[in-house]
């Protein structure tokens, strides 16, 4: 109910509302855009980029479901967008320097804790479908039915990649995290 709110007072110019919408949502947004980017950095820059997309237009703000699934769909978006562009500028750098090897993305400073730095370096090595199933499912709270639509794949697809995943993560962990 606060978001149906929190939209109307949006679409009506309250800067407050928007402010609200912020505060009550940039935390999952970027722990969704962190566990897909693997970058503290891109992540912050995606959810801002987000928000001030969502600001520049609140008029275009159609919503089919929740605000949250709305959000987390659009930070995944853009993720995905921005995974892109930095393979295309890798093969890019490659192909002018054929020798350099890509250096490896450090890990983000708040990822303290052992099993969770593991966890992450087994997201890491899943194919993006089947990670970005996992975020946007266990972090982005979004049902099997969102995330293939955001995917444009039916929800047998989406619910195989979940499966998938999990099946690779317990594999790579070997038993060392509880999943």
């Amino acid at each position: 109910m606060e978001d149906k709110l929190l939209i109307l007072a949006f679409r009506g110019g309250s800067t407050e509302a928007l402010c609200r919408i912020y505060e009550k949502y940039e935390q999952t947004m970027l722990s969704v855009a962190t566990a897909l980017l693997s970058d503290v950095g891109a992540a912050e820059d995606v959810v801002h980029d987000v928000f001030v997309t969502l600001a520049q237009a609140p008029e275009k703000l159609r919503l089919s479901g929740s605000l949250r699934g709305y959000l987390t769909t659009c930070v995944a978006n853009l993720a995905r967008d921005r995974l892109r562009a930095r393979r295309r500028a890798s093969r890019n750098l490659e192909h002018q320097r054929p020798n350099a090897k890509e250096a490896s993305a450090p890990l983000p400073g708040i990822l303290h804790d052992e099993q969770v730095r593991q966890l992450t370096e087994a997201l890491e090595q899943l194919p993006y479908e089947q990670r970005e199933v996992l975020v946007l499912h266990l972090r982005g709270g979004l049902p099997f039915r969102a995330i293939a639509k955001s995917q444009n794949v039916s929800i047998n697809t989406a619910q195989s990649r979940y499966r998938y995943g999990i099946e690779k993560l317990r594999a790579m962990l070997n038993g060392e995290v509880d999943t």
